[in-house]
């Protein structure tokens, strides 16, 4: 087994240690020894130790109420603890012979092979320069760090760089030891758990807490690392204005499910952002104006600024003026409407212009040297945030523009709309759109949920282009669902483009994207309103809850390959947007690989996609971490652009085909049909318990009901507790398996090695599968199931391990994760972290289930602890 490196097991002993310091300074060492009882009774049982788990056990028992939360508390920090130590580990200092990480060498590779397969210097040079990447931060409920613990984690992370260095003096290095203990002890003493539920305002200010505190200093860094790279491998610069990576949100504006997302909060949201953008870029037109103090500039400039001793001082203050007028206008803007004067910036030219001027007076007196520095980095930063920081997407269901459309056309005595056929609802909105007059009088009145709709067409109407991204419909299946919206907004009164954008989300939806598309791009006048690409959303998932990921995966690739035909028929550009989630049954996966492994010509420039819940603190949080992962994203797009994979071979198609139906048959035979699996699930997991914990501001379920009420994300969250994982893998096991009996390893064994998509989905399910866990996924039945279900427990573990048995027959391996040994090793680890949450989990479960209140007091506060320690020790949770 891989050793894990000596320098992240030192942080992570040290970080540990320091723990222990605390938590001996506030309870006192014979409960600080109960901890290492139990730390060290799992570890012995997880390497198969009969003393070690009865150790485990004996302490856990003999726990009092009072010890519950602390203990629970402890192995939740502790895992924290080790996730800062692992994320600093990828961005530590290296020495000398080292080799840089991948995501450093990723491009330079790249543009090498690419060089060498013959693709020339401008073409590679034109086509990085026009990449459109636009990353879209959704608030999904999985960030179960309060924001106030995570900038503390920051700034741990931050002392574990300021101590890599060999030649630290002894009291530098006892200075860093006493600042880390105090940000320890302050993280053990605030309380993990939100007292209350964030609203959407708050998720917002979290989305724009990551760009202030990483993504805005890894943005400029990333583009000159891409530019540098671009001139070593062509000789040819990244173009001043280039923008291939840019940020979008659903915060404050994904109101499908959320009555929390109104229009008002969609206005103060866009508010907040212009606010908050003027205030990041006033910084940064502060500092440039102390260091432009240069007197020579070209003419322009003179012309521009007239006789002045310190031109760039001189039109950078009157920027500074302006800005500083746009943040005083949001801010009142956000107490009352009131309309934005003069100075107020309202295009981001008028932001990059000056800028801009400046840099070439700079480079044209000689002094290019100055302008590549901080004011090449504020003109990157420009270009890709904007005035408005990030675009707003809003989204909302289908039904409910059906459910206006429905009321508005009774009201008109046209009768029902939800009650027409998709001709007429198509007739009825093509009329509606050509025609010039108002759908409706002034004088409607309607329900409160039209009436919201209503609003929130509005406040897309009245909002400036750039401000808002796309608005996108959820469970989409018609043309009618694109026009209906197009309608809305037209009687709001837009009159501009903007991308209505359809999600196909269940399997039946995704089978029917392509004639959906081609169908709606065939429509009289609908090309007149389009204005760029039509872009399409692709869900993953539903369609995974709704058939299982075999079947979803492989009704997204098809779905994937009908609309690039079907837009190359139409002669329309085509951008895919990627719902994934952070989670493998929710799409989820490294993005590098998830983005070589799509079509080929579904990425052709352009990628959307969202970054969902924990993923984006996991991913961006910190500027090195970003950066690491915004090159990924640029190598991958432009690599799956320029040579992408090659098709599926007729077998590999046929091959998969059997896969997803044998997938959908194995995954609905449980999900769907049997009698005994909700109440199974409902019993076995913390699912109802999680309804309780205030994670974000949307509602655990749409509707009452079964499991199709659920959404996504808590049904995945659910099982991932317990570790049975259920929704990630149910359904490969059989797929597998037939295909095994029938012959067909060789021909799986040749998908894995020759085609992307196959292998992609494998190596996800072999990690998937190695956090699983049987011994734990019993103890949750033994603690919290009645006798009657039990035999369905034992049934899924059977499947879980059939799973395993399939995929270690199709890799060849003895063990899971056997190529990945030190992803092995840290999954080995943090068992003996998780263990003890576990077990405390299941007993706290039990209590709580015993108590006919919930009231707030320390079982409930340890059991929502137990929830937030596994899902930071397993990350990828939701």
């Amino acid at each position: 087994m891989a050793e894990i490196d000596a320098r992240l097991r030192e942080d992570v002993h040290l970080l540990g240690e320091l723990l222990g310091d605390t938590i001996r300074a506030q309870l006192g060492d014979a409960f600080f020894d109960k901890i290492e009882r139990i730390r060290k009774g799992a570890k012995a049982a997880r390497q198969g130790s009969e003393d070690g788990q009865r150790q485990l056990n004996d302490t856990l028992d003999g726990l009092t109420e009072a010890e519950l939360l602390p203990v629970a508390r402890a192995f939740n920090q502790f895992l924290n603890l080790a996730n800062i130590a692992e994320q600093y580990h990828r961005i530590r200092r290296r020495d000398p012979e080292e080799a840089s990480p991948f995501e450093d060498r990723v491009l330079g590779e790249l543009l090498q092979r690419l060089l060498a397969n013959g693709h020339g210097p401008e073409q590679l040079a034109r086509q990085l320069g026009r990449l459109d990447i636009e990353l879209v931060l959704t608030a999904h409920p999985t960030e179960v760090a309060r924001r106030t613990l995570i900038q503390k984690y920051d700034a741990m992370a931050a002392q574990l760089a300021a101590q890599d260095h060999d030649d630290l003096s002894t009291s530098e290095r006892g200075r860093v030891r006493q600042r880390l203990l105090r940000l320890i002890a302050g993280a053990w003493h605030t309380e993990e758990i939100r007292r209350s539920r964030p609203s959407p305002v708050d998720e917002a200010k979290w989305g724009f807490a990551v760009i202030e505190h990483s993504l805005w200093e890894a943005l400029p860094n990333v583009l000159r690392h891409v530019d540098e790279t671009l001139y070593a491998a062509t000789g040819l610069h990244l173009p001043l204005s280039a923008a291939p990576l840019r940020f979008a949100s659903w915060m404050g504006g994904d109101r499908d499910g959320n009555p929390n997302v109104t229009a008002a909060v969609s206005r103060q949201v866009l508010l907040l952002a212009r606010w908050m953008a003027a205030d990041l870029y006033l910084r940064d037109v502060d500092y440039l104006a102390a260091e432009l103090s240069m007197q020579q500039a070209s003419d322009e400039m003179r012309v521009r600024v007239g006789v002045h001793p310190e031109p760039y001082r001189a039109l950078l203050k009157h920027l500074r003026e302006r800005l500083r007028a746009t943040r005083a206008w949001a801010e009142a803007a956000l107490e009352c409407e009131i309309a934005p004067g003069p100075e107020v910036l309202q295009d981001n030219q008028q932001l990059l212009e000056p800028l801009e001027l400046c840099y070439h007076s700079l480079h044209s007196c000689g002094m290019g040297v100055i302008a590549d520095g901080a004011l090449l980095d504020c003109i990157r930063r420009a270009s890709a945030f904007g005035l408005f920081l990030v675009r707003l997407d809003i989204r909302q269901d289908a039904g409910r523009h059906a459910a206006a459309m429905s009321e508005i056309t009774d009201y008109l005595g046209l009768g029902a709309y939800a009650d027409w056929d998709e001709d007429t609802r198509l007739a009825f909105l093509q009329r509606e759109l050509d025609c010039r007059r108002p759908l409706l009088p002034a004088h409607y009145r309607p329900s409160a949920d039209t009436a919201e709709v209503l609003a929130t067409c509005r406040v897309v109407a009245g909002a400036p282009a750039a401000s808002l991204g796309s608005y996108v419909i959820s469970m989409a299946g018609q043309p009618s669902d694109v026009l209906a919206v197009q309608l809305l907004l037209k009687e709001a009164g837009l009159q501009r483009a903007i991308h209505v954008v359809p999600l196909f989300e269940t399997l039946a939806d995704l089978d029917n994207a392509g004639p959906a598309i081609d169908r709606l791009l065939g429509l009289p006048g609908y090309r007149a309103r389009l204005h760029g690409p039509q872009e399409v959303m692709v869900g993953y998932s539903d369609s995974a809850k709704d058939a299982g990921t075999t079947a979803a995966a492989w009704a997204q690739y098809r779905a994937q390959e009908a609309l690039v035909d079907v837009c190359r028929r139409h002669q329309v550009e085509l951008l895919l947007f990627h719902g994934r989630g952070g989670t493998v049954g929710r799409g989820g996966g490294p993005a590098h690989a998830a983005i070589l492994s799509q079509p080929p010509g579904s990425v052709a420039g352009r990628f959307r996609t969202t970054e969902q819940g924990e993923m984006i603190r996991f991913k961006f949080g910190l500027p090195g971490i970003a950066e690491q992962n915004l090159n990924l994203y640029l190598a991958a797009v432009l690599e799956a652009t320029l040579q992408p994979p090659p098709e599926p071979e007729p077998a590999w198609r046929a091959a998969m085909d059997r896969l997803a139906n044998d997938g959908l048959a194995g995954y609905r035979a449980i999900v769907r049909e049997h009698p005994q699996f909700v109440e199974y699930f409902r019993q076995a997991t913390p699912e109802q318990e999680l309804g309780r914990l205030p994670l974000g501001s949307r509602p655990a379920k749409r509707r009452a009901g079964g499991v199709e009420s659920l959404r996504a994300i808590p049904w995945i969250f659910a099982w991932t507790q317990m570790r049975l994982m259920l929704p990630a893998w149910l359904g490969w096991e059989a797929a597998l398996a037939n295909a095994q009996q029938r012959g067909e390893g060789e021909l799986l064994a040749r998908m894995r090695e020759r085609w992307p998509f196959f292998a992609t989905r494998i190596d996800m399910l072999e990690m998937v599968l190695a956090k699983a866990d049987l011994a734990i996924a019993e103890l949750y039945d033994e603690r919290l199931v009645e006798t009657g279900l039990r035999p369905l427990g034992a049934h899924l573990r059977d499947l879980l391990s059939q799973a395993c048995a399939s995929v270690l027959a199709l890799t060849g391996q003895s063990e899971l994760l056997a190529q990945s040994p030190e992803t092995r090793e840290a999954i080995s680890v943090r068992n003996t972290y998780l263990d003890p949450l576990h077990l405390l989990q299941a007993e706290l479960l039990a209590r709580s289930r015993r108590c006919e209140t919930h009231a707030e007091g320390p079982l409930e506060q340890a059991l929502l602890v137990s929830v937030a320690g596994i899902a930071a020790g397993l990350r990828n949770t939701g």
